[in-house]
């Protein structure tokens, strides 16, 4: 009665199987059992008693022959087939230790020393064996000088392979080590750059430079996604000049990572369908490889996107991925406590601004409103038009300081009120302008207005007039020996688009790029930093957008486009 574990099944069943006995054998397989490497030159009337004594087995392919610390009885030998000696380790992984072929032979250690199976053995594929029990094993070692020679001539062998084995595996294994070890100094050193700085923008130049350094990039993108707009967003270098790019989420190869998540490895740009060639023919660059992947923060949401390309040589590799992977982990907390430390900055400021501003409020409240009193009765009494007119002045600079202040208090606070109401957009232009007119003339600058929208608008006329007022005072101070301001209106694409262009000293790139962040101001020592943050403020709230293109010496341009419904 003999136990077979049949491999494919795992199922463990008993029976009755039929022994071969070699002198019923064809002579070829006799023939195979002499030239095995075990019993070369072996005494032939020996080798013909051990013949009568062996057994021969037929395994399929996947068939295991024998379990790791079973107990060894027999020696086999290979007829025909491949058969693989391998070993578990503590983790569960199987190791193969070596292949043998037809003409070797297999357990012959647990014969000698008398221990169990230190691995197991199972077919590589249909295999024909011959086994010879561990009694006859015995008696050839006492018999046969010729058979321990071959034992060890081929112990020796395989003991010399299990050395080059050994060490082709610790050089592998030092290799990973190494490996490892320089993936974690990139880690660690990326990790020291990317929170060297709490400045959003250079912060942002940081992260995107350690990426395409240690990926060895020529170049790429570093996109932050702003869900309040469902688009991506970016500044690049464009010669002298920072330029602020945006793209729709799912739009173009980083807008469909930011939205999937998931990672494009393109080795070739142009056989790719995915990509885009216009930029490429725009600008002159020539894009072979890309990688573009997610930066996603400790909760697993995606904040950002990698987009690199080029890379010297060769395309991107799937360490280039694990290393821009785990980059994102330490870009997206260094982005997050940047952010943080300014809005602690930004709260503590305006905290300070607000409890000013509330104290001016209350300390000349009275005092603001004795004085407007006597401006209102000083021009009810009199019929001199140059008194009625200083009249006029008094309570409009009175309204102005207070509104102002108010203004500032609002958005220290936080407070985010709207008035809206439906009004004629040209007649409320008019008005604005005429008030905001009388001030441009005491500074020496010629407004001139090109008004062709004519319609109604649901709009907020009085936090508007605070947002054209600050623009236009900007536009002054940016012509302090008078010049030219420009305002435009038009409908496009479903909004009212409102220019403001003067001809003023522009701005550069870096303070363009920051002009709507509080505090923020630039080649004047009176103001609070506030008006441009306060005038983005109110056209958010209207649903609108606003852009700024400036240059030095080549005036600004203040572009607002206000939806219509």
């Amino acid at each position: 009665m003999i136990c077979i574990l049949d491999y494919h099944s795992n199922i463990l069943y008993f029976g009755v199987i039929e022994v071969k006995t070699f002198m019923k054998s064809t002579q070829t397989v006799v023939n195979k059992v002499r030239n095995n490497a075990l019993f070369e030159s072996v005494e032939q009337s020996l080798l013909n008693h051990v013949l009568e004594q062996m057994q021969e087995h037929a395994f399929h392919g996947g068939d295991l022959i024998f379990e790791d610390e079973s107990e060894g009885d027999c020696v086999y030998l290979i007829l025909s087939g491949t058969v693989s000696i391998s070993k578990k380790t503590q983790s569960g992984e199987e190791t193969i230790l070596t292949i043998l072929h037809e003409g070797d032979f297999f357990g012959e250690l647990e014969l000698i020393d008398g221990c169990a199976r230190s691995a197991q053995a199972v077919a590589m594929t249909d295999c024909v064996m011959a086994s010879l029990g561990k009694d006859h094993f015995n008696l050839l070692l006492e018999s046969s000088e010729q058979f321990k020679l071959n034992l060890l001539r081929k112990l020796s062998l395989r003991l010399q392979t299990s050395n080059i084995l050994f060490i082709h595996h610790l050089q592998l294994s030092l290799e990973q080590v190494k490996n490892q070890l320089d993936k974690m100094h990139k880690i660690v050193e990326a990790a020291k750059s990317v929170n060297s700085s709490l400045d959003l923008n250079e912060l942002l130049g940081i992260i995107l430079k350690v990426a395409t350094t240690t990926t060895n990039a020529d170049g790429g993108t570093l996109y932050l996604v702003d869900k309040s707009k469902n688009e991506l967003w970016s500044k690049v270098q464009q010669g002298s000049t920072v330029v602020e790019i945006h793209l729709p989420l799912g739009k173009g190869i980083a807008g469909y990572v930011a939205s999937s998540g998931a990672t494009v490895n393109i080795p070739n740009a142009y056989a790719d369908s995915r990509f885009n060639p216009e930029v490429d023919q725009l600008t002159g660059y020539r894009t072979r490889t890309i990688l573009c992947m997610p930066m996603k923060n400790k909760d697993g949401d995606i904040i950002g996107v990698f987009q690199l390309l080029n890379k010297e040589h060769d395309p991107f590799t799937i360490e280039d991925e694990e290393f821009i992977e785990t980059l994102s982990i330490h870009a997206s907390l260094a982005i997050e406590n940047a952010r943080l430390a300014q809005e602690m900055i930004q709260n503590e400021r305006l905290s300070a601004v607000g409890r000013m501003a509330s104290t001016i409020i209350h300390d000349i409240k009275n005092p603001m409103g004795t004085l407007r009193v006597y401006a209102e009765v000083m021009k009810s009494k009199t019929e001199d038009k140059e008194t009625a007119k200083l009249a006029d002045e008094m309570m409009h600079q009175v309204d102005r300081f207070v509104t102002m202040t108010q203004e500032i208090l609002d958005f220290s606070r936080g407070v985010s009120s709207m008035n809206v109401q439906e009004v004629t957009f040209d007649d409320m232009m008019e008005t604005i302008l005429n008030f905001i007119d009388k001030d441009l003339k005491k500074r020496k600058v010629h407004l001139v207005k090109k008004l062709k929208f004519i319609g109604k608008v649901k709009v907020d006329p009085d936090k508007l007039m605070r947002a054209f007022y600050n623009i236009a005072s900007n536009a002054a101070d940016a012509m302090p020996k008078g010049g030219q301001l420009t305002i435009r209106t038009e409908q496009k694409n479903g909004s009212v688009l409102v220019e403001f262009v003067d001809t003023g000293t522009g701005m550069p790139a870096e303070i363009r790029n920051k002009i709507f962040e509080p505090f923020v101001t630039y080649g004047k020592k009176h103001g609070t930093g506030l008006g441009m943050a306060i005038v983005k403020k109110i056209i958010d709230d209207h649903k609108g957008t606003i852009e700024i293109e400036s240059e030095p010496g080549s005036g600004t341009t203040v572009r607002l486009s206000l939806p219509l419904n």
